[in-house]
């Protein structure tokens, strides 16, 4: 067979969701290590003031993209940008934009996807399924099509603790349910929202696997397979390896497995599976789980303490408190550090800054950390294991140069390595700090620690007082122990 590269060479790509996090590094893969592709044809929901073009323009001004820029001068020429809006019917494309992507692609990435897990259903519905399936209803008539691949989750699923690389029957048939709220109410879908998820913790997971079942019933008609990622974090390889001390407590079993994954080994799965998908021609849809917790796991504690040591050596500039974290599957000592470590200081911090003329901030800002480690607390006090057939195939496919190139295999990746470079990328690329600045942030670090000792001591000065003030025991003992210190 042809080479990842080879195959891709002279080809025509569509991609949704480019924009977005998976999309953006997809795209600049592709332009790296595939550079012959002849076009990428983007979907791009215009913005106001902001044209498809211009956001594409917009997005190649990341850091992300500085390593494309050092081996490439005229990748820019290979983008198409077309106008889409995946809540509009017929993924809003014009006339003359669908039969231009039905005379020219090849290849479709699947990418676009609400990822808020707490998206109304109606909503969830129609950017997940409805549009996956109009996409697929365009694809059917590209005559040149030869491989669309979904991106699922490894959690679309989730109600099996084993999930194998399969598609599951749909829990209710996709279009029955789409036709039969498109005349509801959105306070009538919202009100019946819980019994339809039934085993499924919210609307993301619940529509991704309705989305799988459209996407197997086209694999009838033409080359399909999905990728199942878990948590997509930070790339760990490439184009570059990726605690302001505010969170410092959420629900998480130490003693489970963070099924988490770097972005740059799915976006390498997903290439690799749509040159397999093309050449070899699977009589079915291929689901490939892109997971690693039954190859080389990590635990949720050993990413708390990786985590918190590495920001302790390398500090985020004017941290709010020192990086500390508690990470525990009991609810009642969640609610009790939520409260003494969270919301007492933010009260405390907001109240100076109300005096001071300034608007509070800190409770607000806890207000929307709470509401999202709350949406993470389903996965991070349970664990799943998946099955690796099909990417274990797959990997045994590739030859030993598209093996170095397009690696997916994590049975090697270091994670107390990974998460020490996590931590650095979130501080260089995402805060945008300097690391020269960090002989400052540790000074102010030292600050916080003493200002930290200095309330803890005041604090346990007066809960001891108060408790010598009514046992005569304890006044007895405190004087022992002063008298015997100055003796």
């Amino acid at each position: 067979m042809a080479s990842i590269a080879d195959f891709y060479a002279g080809k025509n790509i569509l991609i949704t969701g480019a924009t977005g996090f998976m999309g953006k590094v997809l795209v600049e893969k592709l332009l790296r290590s595939c550079p012959d592709i002849n076009a990428l044809y983007i979907l791009v929901r215009p913005k106001a003031n902001q044209s498809p073009k211009d956001r594409i323009d917009n997005m190649l001004k990341s850091k992300l993209f500085s390593k494309l820029k050092e081996v490439s001068t005229d990748f820019q020429q290979k983008f198409v940008p077309i106008s889409s809006d995946l809540m509009q019917p017929g993924l809003g494309l014009s006339t003359e934009d669908e039969d231009m992507l039905k005379a020219h692609i090849h290849v479709i990435f699947h990418c676009a996807a609400t990822i808020r897990f707490d998206e109304p259903l109606k909503r969830a519905l129609r950017l997940n399924v409805a549009a996956t399936q109009e996409l697929l209803g365009l694809a059917e008539h590209m005559p040149k099509l030869e491989a669309f691949i979904h991106i699922s989750t490894a959690y679309a699923h989730c109600n099996h603790k084993h999930i194998e690389d399969v598609v599951y029957p749909s829990p209710v048939e996709p279009n029955i349910l789409l036709s039969s709220l498109e005349w509801m109410d959105d306070s009538i879908v919202d009100d019946i929202t819980l019994r339809l998820l039934a085993d499924w913790p919210n609307t993301y997971t619940f529509t991704k696997a309705l989305a799988e079942s459209i996407v197997n019933q086209h694999g009838e008609k033409f080359n399909t397979a999905i990728v199942r990622p878990s948590i997509i974090v930070a790339s760990w390889r490439e184009p570059f390896p990726a605690g302001k001390g505010v969170m410092r407590t959420m629900m998480a079993d130490n003693n489970a497995v963070a099924d988490i994954i770097p972005v740059d080994v799915v976006i390498n799965l997903m290439l690799a599976a749509g040159w397999y998908t093309a050449v070899q021609r699977p009589q079915s849809t291929l689901v490939y789980n892109c997971t690693t917790g039954g190859v080389n796991p990590i635990l949720w504690g050993d990413i708390e303490r990786s985590v918190m040591s590495t920001f302790k050596q390398i500090p985020l500039d004017k941290a709010f408190r020192r990086p500390n974290a508690n990470f525990t599957s009991s609810y009642l000592s969640n609610r009790f550090w939520n409260l003494f470590t969270h919301k007492v200081p933010a009260l405390a911090y907001d109240t100076y800054l109300r005096l001071s003329g300034n608007e509070p901030m800190m409770m607000k800002l806890y207000k929307k950390l709470h509401k999202a480690a709350g949406l993470l607390e389903y996965f991070s006090v349970r664990q799943w294991s998946w099955s690796s057939k099909n990417l274990d195939m797959l990997k045994g496919q590739l030859s030993a140069e598209d093996q170095q190139n397009f690696n997916f295999d994590v049975g090697h990746l270091n994670w107390l390595e990974y998460m020490e470079k996590y931590c650095i990328g979130a501080k260089k690329y995402i805060l945008n700090e300097d690391m020269a600045d960090i002989p400052a942030a540790k000074q102010h670090l030292k600050k916080l620690r003493n200002i930290c000792y200095t309330c803890n001591t005041l604090l346990l000065v007066f809960v001891w007082h108060i408790f010598i003030a009514q046992s005569q025991v304890a006044n007895d003992l405190w004087s022992y122990m002063v008298s015997s210190s100055f003796a």
